[in-house]
């Protein structure tokens, strides 16, 4: 008689069943009510099977946070590789779209990654970070394209405080950007477009606005009219 396959052999590649029956939960529940045991219950495993591969809820938290962003930095590079590098208003517009069709695609990811916090988490920030600044460099990448270009259009913002000039400073040093007007622009074009997808994804524009595609749209024109 042949011995009887371990709960464990059911799954293959049991760390991504980990990671799919999670999402399942986190859209069902919402993040904060993410369980291990709760997955190895729907998965019908034992808990310790769970253990070796996430020692802890907020170890799982931070797998899916990193494969978050990594997957948005998948969408944001795929968007931009076959434009050239002069089509400065095309790759800032794909760029755009490529980032909302991310975020209403998936959107447990993007709240996990941008939404509220969840409570008595603390993110491995060796982890996290890498991860989320991938997902902004093609971003900062074709601004600083259209900077020398000599395209960037600067000269109506206001006027840079000793503040926000020494933390830009400090960010320019993990990223190599001669132009601190690069990242301060970079930040604020990711900050609009994040907003108008936490409105879509929560559903809070008011009802008249049926086709919130619509308004992105526009605003990521205004944007390029704007700056470019």
């Amino acid at each position: 008689m042949s011995p009887r396959p371990r709960r464990e052999d059911r799954h293959p590649d049991l760390q991504t069943a980990i990671k799919e029956t999670a999402w399942r939960q986190i859209a069902e529940y919402g993040a904060p009510a993410l369980s291990l045991r709760a997955i190895a219950r729907e998965l019908n495993i034992t808990a310790p099977s769970i253990y070796n591969y996430y020692p802890s809820r907020d170890a799982l938290v931070t797998a899916l946070i990193v494969d978050a962003y990594n997957s948005l930095a998948d969408a944001q590079e795929a968007s931009v590789k076959n434009l050239a590098a002069a089509q400065l208003s095309e790759r800032l517009s794909e760029l755009g779209h490529a980032y909302r069709q991310w975020a209403v695609t998936y959107p447990q990811r993007y709240q996990l990654i941008f939404g509220t916090p969840i409570p008595h988490y603390h993110a491995l920030e060796d982890a996290t970070i890498p991860a989320a600044r991938r997902a902004l460099v093609p971003l900062i990448t074709v601004i600083q394209d259209i900077s020398s270009a000599g395209h960037l259009r600067t000269e109506r913002l206001a006027p840079m405080t000793a503040k926000m000039e020494a933390m830009l400073i400090s960010w320019q040093e993990i990223e190599d950007i001669s132009d601190l007007e690069v990242l301060y622009l970079s930040l604020i074009i990711w900050s609009r477009v994040h907003g108008l997808m936490m409105l879509e994804i929560g559903n809070q524009f008011p009802a008249c606005i049926d086709d919130p595609a619509e308004l992105f749209h526009r605003e990521i024109n205004n944007l390029i009219n704007q700056y470019l």
